[in-house]
């Protein structure tokens, strides 16, 4: 009898220390597993901060894109705004300059017309005894027109000129030393073959000419 109670006693042993060791088991994988899941639900916090910051990183450069390019985009704007009033300011400029140079020219235009007997009756332009006493000096040279193959033709008061014939090339500048009188206005003297001829620059109108002036 009291072998069976030792074997009775020996077996609870054991059924206790398999149940002990069994909760242990229990407990050590339970605490195994709340780990690995709070290392997991770590991870999984970890991962959304970082999405988050990138998502946040990535909406600030497109932000900052957003601005740079809006600020590139006034900046166009007022440049091409500035350019065109730059524009329209020198366009109004030349406008107004222009429209002040002609009518300038046209106030200090002389429209006096040209009386071409007076001059005649004054001795000092007796021009006829000054190249008798000076023949060199009335000796010029060749003329060349400014067209090939033009031939002479006389030319009477009224006639108009084309401009090339009476450009800066052709003009006496100096018309006292042939003893001409002084011009004003658009007149000048001009050359034309060995004629001279007061010519109104701003029509071509020939106003005055004296024929075989030079030799």
């Amino acid at each position: 009898m009291q072998r069976q109670r030792e074997r009775r006693a020996e077996r609870t042993d054991r059924r206790s220390s398999v149940r002990t060791e069994r909760r242990e088991r229990s407990r050590s994988e339970a605490r195994t597993d709340r780990s690995a899941e709070l290392r997991a639900r770590e991870a999984l916090q970890r991962r959304g901060r970082d999405y988050v910051g990138a998502n946040r990183d990535r909406s600030y450069g497109a932000r900052d894109r957003d601005q740079r390019s809006y600020r590139d985009r006034d900046q166009r704007n007022w440049r091409d705004r500035d350019q065109r009033r730059d524009y329209r300011d020198q366009r109004n400029y030349r406008d107004q300059r222009s429209y002040g140079d002609r009518r300038d020219y046209r106030n200090q235009r002389d429209n006096r017309r040209w009386d071409r007997r007076s001059w005649r009756n004054d001795r000092r332009y007796n021009w006829h005894t000054y190249r008798d006493n000076n023949r060199s000096l009335f000796r010029l040279g060749r003329y060349y027109s400014p067209y090939r193959g033009y031939s002479y033709s006389r030319l009477s008061i009224g006639f108009r000129l084309g401009s090339p014939f009476y450009s800066s090339r052709y003009w006496i500048n100096d018309p006292w030393s042939y003893r001409l009188p002084p011009v004003y206005g658009g007149y000048r003297w001009v050359r034309y073959y060995d004629d001279v001829l007061l010519v109104d620059t701003y029509t071509g109108e020939v106003v005055d000419v004296i024929y075989d002036f030079f030799w």
